[in-house]
């Protein structure tokens, strides 16, 4: 595919059959992950649109949904380095990033400060129950997701490629909670809700985990095989009118803004920023070559306009008091949000 795509983002041969592969290599995660998780297929799917994205990605659901099974067993899929960080309240931010310690050298007895790295110097990191601990420690991860980077001492240290933060939350409203930071949350690419599984699925789960010891996962893919399909995706080429109905749609989101309907006005404190239009375009360009497609459609966006938005989008007060939640009110704006005319220059 070249950098400058044909009309209608015809990939070329090489880039192609990169493509395919890509999109064979979700299946095969899929087909791995199944072995394990049953009935999440969607949030299986968002979780790896992340992935092949280059973002950081939290799921939220109430304990016992599997969160932290689906994250250890994607890091078992992936020929890649795996860290588990349990937050809870007495976590410092220096049990994430690593901390200087004074050695002694036995044979000259002279001291040196080193640096011992943390768990943030992995691939995959999992977050367990991000939301357990204070937002200073938090913040913690803050340079890391944004920079790939930790700095320590005044010095700079890369963190491995691809580098990922897969992040489980708890609800706000269950007890020993900590809301996380308004810049902390957008530096991830979704937030994505995990539910109860339906009757059969849950039947299914329950009789499989007490009858027989878990799965045994293969390695799928290498940290070569991602950081290839992350310059890949973003040659996917995207039409212009798909392009201005995704920034249309976030900046609809903003209450000061000409472009905000309404009922958008009345309920919404603070709306999304820009990266949440560019993490829209870089799902929708992920979703669209998992189903075989080089060209990223309107519906792309309109699939993963809730994950990309609900973390950026600040109900005020009266939304709050008339029960009206975030997923409420981007529904609304998919359903009123015009979706501009194919061909548009």
């Amino acid at each position: 595919m070249s950098e400058v795509p044909t009309p209608n983002g015809a990939p070329d041969a090489a880039d192609a059959q990169m493509l395919e592969r890509l999109q064979e290599g979700k299946e095969r995660i899929f087909n791995q992950i199944r072995r394990r998780i049953i009935g999440q297929d969607e949030v299986v799917e968002q979780v790896l649109i992340a992935l092949f994205a280059g973002g950081h990605c939290l799921i939220t659901g109430v304990p016992g949904l599997a969160k932290t099974l689906l994250i250890r067993s994607l890091g078992e899929i992936l020929d890649l380095t795996y860290r588990r960080i349990q937050f809870t309240p007495d976590l410092m931010p220096a049990d994430i990033t690593g901390i200087d310690i004074i050695e002694e050298d036995k044979l000259t007895g002279k001291r040196e400060i080193q640096f011992v790295r943390g768990p943030i110097f992995a691939n995959i990191v999992l977050a367990d129950e991000i939301n357990r601990t204070p937002p200073k420690t938090q913040a913690a991860l803050l340079e890391a997701m944004q920079e790939h980077q930790v700095t320590a001492g005044g010095d700079r240290m890369p963190l491995p490629e691809p580098f990922f933060v897969l992040a489980t939350q708890n609800p706000i409203e269950l007890e020993g909670t900590y809301p996380l930071p308004e810049a902390q949350l957008d530096r991830f690419m979704f937030n994505i809700v995990i539910d109860y599984l339906s009757a059969e699925d849950e039947l299914t789960v329950a009789m499989a985990t007490t009858s027989k010891e878990q799965a045994a996962l293969e390695e799928v893919l290498s940290g070569e095989d991602i950081l290839a399909y992350h310059k890949l995706v973003r040659k996917v080429y995207v039409p212009m009118n798909v392009g201005k109905f995704a920034v249309d749609l976030v900046r609809s989101t903003r209450p000061k803004s000409d472009d905000a309907p309404e009922f958008v006005k009345n309920w919404v404190g603070w709306g999304a920023g820009l990266r949440a239009a560019q993490y829209l375009l870089l799902g929708a360009k992920v979703r669209a070559v998992f189903r075989g497609r080089h060209n990223v459609s309107i519906e792309d966006i309109r699939a993963l306009a809730i994950p990309v938005l609900r973390h950026r989008v600040l109900p005020n007060f009266y939304a709050e008091s008339e029960g009206v939640t975030v997923d409420d009110i981007i529904h609304r704006l998919l359903d009123e949000v015009r979706e501009p005319v194919s061909g548009l220059v």
